[in-house]
């Protein structure tokens, strides 16, 4: 019949620069796709050169040395009769492009340039790439010679065009094009394409599978046709975690789902589905037929391939399924572990060190680290020889075996408590106890001679003994005395509602006290507000250099322990802040939170003032009294003098 296909697509675990280790998973997962049937075979966003390059991409080497893997898998017997799908930087006339590479039987097909580039959050593609603007539209791109000798090409397309095999039709989307609001698979799909590929470098963010998933199944419920979805997996040399959810979906459906945290370098989904099943799907459409019929075509490529065989009636098809999905909590408990597993293995370090407080912070890192060993039991378990030989050689043990998540934990993890005269012996139990219910090797440490060393060497430079503020200390002795001792006087659940307001809802110190007036408005009086708006400020402010000397830190979502490369704010702050807690007081809060003020002064502005007095909490009568002109910037009801 000539209408059933089976294609793959993978989740690989690629290293920046890597491009020996980059070429072999590749190999590996073209060989396991054909092994399988496929005739088809995505891989990764810029899989060759790894998507973590950052700025080695402005240097000629990563080019070259992509231009030479490149060639490597046009000579290799692995990629014959398969369409292999592959994705590398290409400088096209001196600018330089993120590109699909799509090669059959040694011939360059296309090179499809991206069109929409990331470049928000933790992505930066603007800064190294161009986005293709000329949509539908091609130009011949010249072959590097050490090309040319390989596909007896001199020229070959380069841009916006589609595959013609001899049986259906296939577009490509690179990462960020299936999120913008207009993505290529629209207008694809409406041209006859009936494949849509996509080659994402997607990193990890609590909850984003849901939308990965839902953005595909809604594309294939609109305009029907199947599609893929190839990601990265794994730490390729930052902070970030790549989380795989490679998957396959046709007309709403999933067909395939790929796992979204494990230590498997290389995992290739297939899917054999039929194409029948897309025409007869878009064929009772009649909206979408009719928008077919007005839509520009889009150039194509010729392919002299067919991806199904004539003799496929008996060849059976892939079932819909449910995707399961991890909750927050897993996400977290499976992430981070995952990273923690990358981040040591290739560092070649023999474990970790963690100071345990007692506290919640070091306790989750030390849960961390065991969930990391209890995935590596499961992938030896399993069978998984790649992550059996790292272990024996972190641990230094050839013939070793994991087996027990704890023993494994004690080999890798050295905790230690380290106690002064300010600790509990609750908290000294409590980090005792972790360590032991994990396993890690658990030290007690005494840091009294440390700190009173830092304190001495003080006083004997400036013949001054630094002092808390609760104990006569100035507000410099305190603020010295709280780095030596990282105090900020904040309870973790204000932190979390400040940290978020500030990176995830972008406010400043004025919108962050308004939205607080509002949310607290049941457990604290608007003074109160204010006053924990400009104590976390100050803090913040003065601690902000911190951060651009952090170690690295796993990020999660948009509010998490980042440095300043995601969280682009200045580290040298005006840390008293006074126009923006100027901007606070013209709102009124009283100084203090029972009190009531003897004079209040008049609405000078047109607002009901009354809306004011029921703010604060104030009497609604208010005596005459000259008010102050309204701040720049800020939206008070009105304008009021505090007397």
């Amino acid at each position: 019949m000539g209408r059933r296909v089976t294609v793959a697509t993978c989740a690989l675990n690629q290293w920046a620069l890597d491009f020996e280790g980059n070429l072999q998973r590749i190999l590996k997962s073209i060989e396991i796709a054909k092994c399988k049937g496929a005739t088809y075979r995505l891989g990764p966003e810029l899989e060759i050169c790894g998507y973590g390059c950052w700025d080695h991409y402005y240097e000629s080497d990563t080019l070259l040395h992509s231009l030479q893997v490149l060639a490597a898998l046009l000579e290799s017997p692995v990629t014959q009769d398969i369409i292999c799908d592959v994705g590398m930087p290409v400088m096209h006339r001196n600018v330089r492009y993120n590109c699909r590479v799509i090669f059959l039987n040694r011939r360059i097909l296309l090179i499809r340039p991206k069109m929409a580039l990331a470049n928000e959050g933790n992505y930066r593609e603007l800064r190294w790439f161009t986005p293709w603007s000329r949509t539908r539209q091609t130009e011949e791109y010249f072959l590097p010679r050490m090309l040319q000798s390989l596909t007896k090409q001199e020229t070959v397309p380069f841009g916006d065009a589609v595959l013609a095999t001899r049986d259906t039709c296939i577009g490509s989307e690179i990462c960020e094009e299936l999120w913008t609001p207009h993505s290529p698979h629209v207008d694809m799909g409406l041209d006859g394409v009936e494949i849509f590929t996509n080659a994402s470098g997607s990193h990890h963010v609590l909850r984003k599978a849901h939308a990965r998933v839902d953005l595909v199944t809604m594309a294939t419920t609109k305009n029907g046709g199947i599609y893929l979805l190839a990601n990265q997996k794994g730490c390729d040399g930052d902070r970030l975690y790549y989380d795989g959810c490679a998957l396959i979906a046709m007309n709403g459906h999933i067909l395939a789902q790929g796992s979204q945290f494990s230590l498997d370098d290389v995992e290739v989904l297939t899917a054999t589905l039929d194409l029948e099943d897309v025409r007869s799907y878009r064929a009772e459409i009649s909206s979408r037929n009719l928008a077919a019929s007005k839509a520009s075509p889009y150039p194509r490529v010729k392919v002299d391939f067919a991806l199904s065989s004539r003799e496929d009636l008996l060849e059976p098809l892939s079932e819909p399924l449910e995707w399961k999905y991890h909750s927050p909590a897993k996400e977290i408990s499976l992430g981070p572990a995952c990273w923690l597993w990358d981040f040591l293995r290739r560092s070649q370090q023999a474990g970790f060190f963690l100071p345990l407080s007692g506290g919640v912070d070091s306790a989750a890192t030390a849960c961390l680290v065991y969930s990391m060993c209890r995935q590596v039991c499961e992938a030896v378990n399993n069978g998984n020889q790649e992550v059996l030989a790292d272990v024996r050689t972190i641990v230094d043990q050839l013939d070793y075996m994991p087996r027990d998540p704890r023993e494994l934990c004690g080999r890798v993890l050295t905790t230690c408590y380290m106690a002064s005269e300010n600790s509990s012996r609750e908290t000294r139990d409590r980090a005792a106890e972790l360590a032991r219910q994990i396993g890690s090797h658990h030290i007690g440490l005494d840091i009294d001679p440390a700190v009173k060393a830092v304190v001495g060497i003080f006083s004997l430079a400036t013949g001054k003994r630094p002092l808390f503020a609760v104990h006569g200390g100035s507000r410099r002795e305190n603020l010295a005395l709280q780095n030596v001792q990282e105090d900020m006087g904040m309870t973790y659940a204000d932190l979390s509602v400040y940290g978020r307001l500030r990176k995830v809802a972008k406010t400043g110190p004025y919108g962050m006290f308004c939205k607080l007036v509002s949310l607290w408005k049941d457990v604290c009086s608007p003074r109160q507000v204010a006053d924990k708006v400009r104590w976390f400020f100050c803090k913040y402010s003065m601690n902000r250099h911190k951060m651009t000397t952090l170690t690295p830190a796993y990020h999660a979502e948009s509010y998490s322990p980042d440095d300043n490369r995601f969280d682009l704010r200045p580290f040298l702050y005006n840390t008293s802040w006074p126009w923006q807690f100027r901007c606070i007081e013209a709102q009124g809060p009283p100084r203090c939170a029972e009190a009531r003020p003897a004079r209040l002064a008049q609405c000078t502005c047109s607002a009901p003032f009354p809306r004011l007095c029921t703010l604060w909490g104030l009497p609604r009568s208010c005596s005459s009294s000259p008010a102050t002109a309204p701040l720049a910037g800020c939206e008070p009801a009105c304008s009021i003098a505090w007397l």
